[in-house]
């Protein structure tokens, strides 16, 4: 697996989440339980992956849907 994002923001991972389950691509969130124990502080952000051969396909699409990212950078 490979890791595509990161990020503090629960809209945005499910947004990432259901984008790339509409293209068939699963995405596995970690890091959940430790984001939720530290609080509001957002100091350990989530991380989105996915399988390495996906990795393409999904930059592609999240490119595509760019507006609603708010320039939110994809790991390269």
């Amino acid at each position: 697996m490979i890791e595509l994002l990161r990020t503090n923001d629960p809209v945005l991972i499910s947004f990432v989440q259901a984008t790339l389950a509409d293209a068939g691509i699963e995405a596995l969130v970690l890091d959940t339980h430790a984001s939720i124990l530290e609080g509001s502080a957002s100091a350990i952000p989530r991380r989105i992956m996915i399988m390495d051969e996906d990795l393409e396909t999904a930059k592609q699409i999240l490119k595509t849907r760019g507006a609603e990212l708010n320039d939110v950078r994809i790991l390269d």
